[in-house]
């Protein structure tokens, strides 16, 4: 059953050219039915059917997975055996039927509000190495919105400090977006000051590196981030997509309109952005309603 995954994996990579954040979610979502098909039944992957892999999603739900979770893993596995299948590894996949996942009402993300994100931005004490990276780590994200496996692929080559703008995403559709001033003197700081007395190998393209010198992985960023929230005393949940969320929501509050935003962002289809819109009309009418005389 590994050697199906891996071909999937490659066929993701190689063929469908899948971004790596992708490619690890999708994996994960089989590997993890994979082991529960192992445990319960005893089959494998190519012999499972269609009524195993209801009892799969059920089984996920009495666990507490939210319906989104759910669904992810649904259309993971439809996507797998739909490759399965076109690959001659299996006659007919078991997610062909009619199965459906009941998701439950979708949660808005939260976000940061300006003076919450100040305080954040406050946290990082520029007296080391350290100090001097987070402080342009959280400014980099905060200023440009893109997602932390976006923010740890960055090189050095990818920032134009003469311009103010980073450039990231894929090699096939990459976008160029600028950097506020405050953000931009801090990475400018990091960059000529303290990346060459972090990095280990001088020829390393990393922009961001460890306390060992290599490349910044998602679970460090996650901890430097945490480390600042606890130490700035914010009581709301921090991950780094909600410093994403904060940046699209900020911006439409003051003036940008869907189609930049959608550019900044990344966004292939309009939907996900307007998502950001209905957060501020949520926003403005909780405000209303708890400022308005008559409300």
């Amino acid at each position: 059953m590994l050697d199906l995954i891996q071909a999937y994996e490659n066929y993701l990579l190689h063929v469908k050219m899948a971004s790596s954040n992708t490619v690890c979610s999708y994996i994960r979502d089989i590997r993890q039915y994979s082991d529960w098909l192992s445990r319960c039944s005893g089959t494998d992957l190519a012999e499972a059917k269609q009524e195993q892999v209801r009892d799969y999603l059920t089984f996920l739900q009495e666990q507490g997975k939210s319906g989104s979770t759910a669904s992810r893993a649904l259309a993971s596995l439809k996507n797998f055996y739909a490759f399965l299948v076109s690959s001659g590894f299996v006659e007919q996949s078991p997610v062909a039927g009619d199965i459906h996942v009941q998701r439950g009402e979708k949660k808005l993300p939260q976000i940061l509000t300006g003076k919450e994100v100040e305080l954040l931005l406050s946290q990082p004490s520029c007296v080391d190495a350290k100090g001097y990276r987070d402080k342009a780590m959280l400014e980099v994200m905060y200023a440009t919105g893109i997602r932390v496996s976006e923010l740890i692929e960055l090189n050095v080559e990818d920032v134009n400090l003469d311009l103010g703008v980073i450039k990231c995403g894929s090699s096939k559709k990459p976008r160029m977006i600028p950097l506020y001033p405050a953000a931009l003197r801090a990475l400018g700081t990091y960059m000529k000051d303290v990346r060459a007395a972090m990095v280990g190998d001088p020829a390393d393209p990393a922009l961001f590196v460890n306390v060992n010198g290599v490349r910044m992985s998602r679970q460090g960023f996650w901890k430097i981030l945490k480390f600042y929230q606890g130490k700035a005393g914010i009581e709301k949940d921090i991950t780094p997509h909600t410093l994403r969320h904060s940046f699209a929501v900020h911006l439409l509050e003051n003036g940008a309109d869907l189609g930049s935003l959608q550019e900044l962002m990344g966004h292939s289809d309009i939907s996900s952005t307007q998502m950001y819109t209905h957060m501020v009309n949520q926003k403005l009418k909780s405000v209303y309603e708890k400022c308005h005389p008559k409300a």
